[in-house]
């Protein structure tokens, strides 16, 4: 059964697929298989160009629409009010379905107008094109102008968060104003396999480093979206939401190294803000 976080304004299965950068038939056999496999939970991007691969993995699957979670975002070239809006209705028409369950901007834009970006995404919820609305890498300060203008109904932010990148401050905004907080990245691009730590922790569970790293998500009540074409791949991130992590393997990981941003671009915001 798929774990689920539930919070005062979203239910949401706690491991889901992400599938960047997945393109054509790789993008729609992997969602296949894994709902195939259990999970209820998709994520997508109008950028990772693998809308209409991923529409067509849900078509394929037979697993009601209803049943499935799915996420797709509007890219930060495209925040003004219109532009939103006609990225959103593209999305919906290149995955197959009437609406998402979830719309986020995707990053952030330099010199954006926020408050138009908001009521776009507002309305976009209001005309029934998602059923909920967040943000991507958002910084705290961003990310509580945002909140604090009451405009959108945010629901979820998503930001790069692993075992080596925890952010404590958008995890007490989140924890206090309601949000999920969904990590992608969530294995730190398996770069957990190479270390002693998770290691040892892993074998001590008869695991992965990489179901650790997830499970260490898991228990601090946060999403991930391990992105993973392979069935055996899917079918041990997927497992992970088993695995029972002690106090003793928590703090253990809480003491590694934090602060390795793996994912940086040149549009990035300033993270520190």
């Amino acid at each position: 059964m798929t774990p689920i976080l539930e919070t005062a304004k979203l239910r949401i299965p706690r491991i889901g697929l992400g599938t960047w950068p997945m393109k054509g038939a790789e993008a729609t056999r992997a969602v296949e298989t894994a709902l195939a496999l259990g999970y209820r939970h998709v994520d997508t991007a109008a950028m990772y160009g693998n809308e209409e691969a991923v529409g067509a993995g849900i078509a394929g699957s037979g697993v009601k629409r209803d049943d499935i979670f799915l996420t797709t975002k509007v890219w930060w070239t495209e925040l003004a009010p219109d532009a939103l809006r006609a990225s959103a209705e593209a999305s919906l028409k290149r995955l197959g379905t009437p609406y998402v369950d979830l719309l986020h901007i995707h990053w952030p834009a330099k010199g954006m107008d926020l408050p138009a970006a908001l009521v776009a995404l507002a309305k976009a919820k209001e005309d029934g094109l998602a059923r909920n609305v967040g943000v991507c890498n958002f910084p705290p300060a961003l990310l509580k102008r945002a909140l604090d203008l009451g405009i959108a109904p945010i629901a979820c932010l998503q930001v790069e968060c692993h075992v080596y990148l925890w952010q404590p401050k958008l995890v007490e905004l989140c924890r206090a104003n309601d949000l999920a907080l969904t990590a992608y990245s969530p294995v730190a691009k398996a770069a957990v396999n190479d270390d002693p730590v998770m290691q040892r922790i892993a074998a001590k569970h008869g695991a992965t480093p990489v179901q650790i790293a997830i499970a260490w998500l898991l228990a601090r009540d946060v999403v991930a979206i391990p992105k993973s074409a392979r069935e055996q791949g899917q079918k041990e991130n997927f497992a992970a939401a088993s695995i029972a992590l002690d106090a003793e393997d928590i703090a253990a990981i809480d003491a590694l190294p934090k602060g390795r941003r793996l994912v940086n671009p040149e549009f990035a915001p300033d993270w520190a803000a």
